[in-house]
């Protein structure tokens, strides 16, 4: 087997360990599965039934050009349909715009800690990922245009509300940095977690702005992560981009039913937005039961401070998991002092309040 060059000289890594392989590797499954920001509360009752009734037709191939559900969210959004391109989830649309932007050394700036698959993407198309830290567990603009602009870098990546911190600019500070972005750079925006981000957080689209592009998801809010569907909202040139290089089939024809049913049901939307917002609520009551600070979040997730350090917080994660609780932390310090919560339903909840006082009482004596 010859791999090209480049291949040959990337590690072999995945961006998660998934909870499946750690449930192989301790013989039995999660008691809560609240580490990887999924929704547990599901999708709507329209999506799920709309998902049932597509799986007759799995026979056919997907819309390439996903064309009913562009035009949903271009009604939703009140945007030209040319403005959207959807995928497979997030993820897949990172690499596609990591692949028309970024060759062999090109400079990309993002933050140190922040969502590791957009870094996997730009090492896999062989660019130079450069990063700068947090300020007060929040994603720091201003340096990461200063970067930008010393690198000369085409791309800069940004997630707002913050994962895996939970933090969140507003919508001005926002503004503000597309309109000091250098050059041609492109500021690719993740808003995985807009659906949970409270008012004034999210600038109102623009796509007459060819300098941002916009990501959305239906894995979060909409309760479809194991579906793989999101989008990408931008300049109609940028999006037309797409075509050259997304894998027209890669939607499949569920997941596009189910996306656009969802879309259709604005109160399952409302009603999860609502109980994401008491169990974080409740995760908080936890934590401060237990000594701990629970930071604040606008996404469906905690970050919860151990109060030391990361080999404390790594040490309270495995214990939590040796007792059946998923649940992940950041892996850059210092965000690597907390570990990383998801929403969950009451019973999830209660394991987690059961399981913390043992997981940090077995941490502290390992030192």
């Amino acid at each position: 087997m010859r791999l090209t060059p480049l291949t040959a000289g990337l590690p072999a890594t995945v961006p998660f360990v998934g909870p499946e392989a750690q449930e192989r590797r301790l013989g039995r499954p999660f008691i809560a599965r609240i580490g990887a920001n999924e929704s547990v509360f599901g999708p709507s009752p329209r999506a799920i039934a709309a998902m049932a009734e597509a799986t007759a037709l799995a026979w056919r191939y997907g819309d390439p050009e996903n064309h009913e559900l562009k035009a949903a969210l271009a009604a939703h959004h009140g945007l030209p349909a040319a403005c959207i391109v959807v995928g497979e989830g997030i993820d897949a649309l990172l690499g596609n715009l990591v692949r028309l932007l970024v060759g062999p050394g090109t400079p990309v700036v993002t933050s140190a800690g922040a969502y590791p698959t957009f870094n996997y993407h730009v090492t896999g198309f062989g660019g130079q990922i450069l990063t700068v830290p947090y300020r007060g567990d929040s994603e720091d603009p201003e340096a990461l245009l200063l970067t930008a602009r010393k690198a000369g870098a085409p791309l800069v990546y940004l997630a707002n509300p913050d994962n895996p911190m939970g933090s969140w600019h507003d919508a001005g500070r926002i503004r503000e940095m597309i309109a000091r972005l250098p050059g041609q750079a492109v500021l690719c925006l993740d808003e995985a977690y807009a659906d949970f981000a409270p008012p004034g957080a999210i600038p109102p689209l623009d796509p007459s702005e060819p300098r941002v592009i916009r990501m959305r998801t239906f894995s979060k809010a909409h309760g479809m992560a194991g579906a793989r569907i999101g989008y990408a909202i931008g300049h109609p040139e940028l999006i037309a981009a797409f075509d050259r290089v997304r894998n027209h089939f890669g939607v499949n024809r569920i997941a596009q039913e189910g996306a656009l049913a969802s879309l259709g049901d604005p109160g399952w939307l409302a009603s999860v937005v609502g109980k994401v917002a008491r169990s974080r609520a409740r995760l908080a009551e936890i934590a401060a039961a237990n000594g701990l600070a629970a930071l604040p979040s606008a996404t469906n997730f905690l970050a919860v401070d151990c109060g030391r350090d990361g080999a404390f917080a790594r040490a309270v994660l495995a214990e939590l998991t040796a007792q059946g609780i998923f649940v992940r932390m950041p892996g850059v310090a210092p965000l690597d002092r907390c570990i990383r919560v998801t929403a969950g339903e009451d019973a999830d909840l209660e394991a987690f309040a059961a399981a913390l006082p043992q997981a940090l009482s077995r941490a502290a004596e390992r030192g």
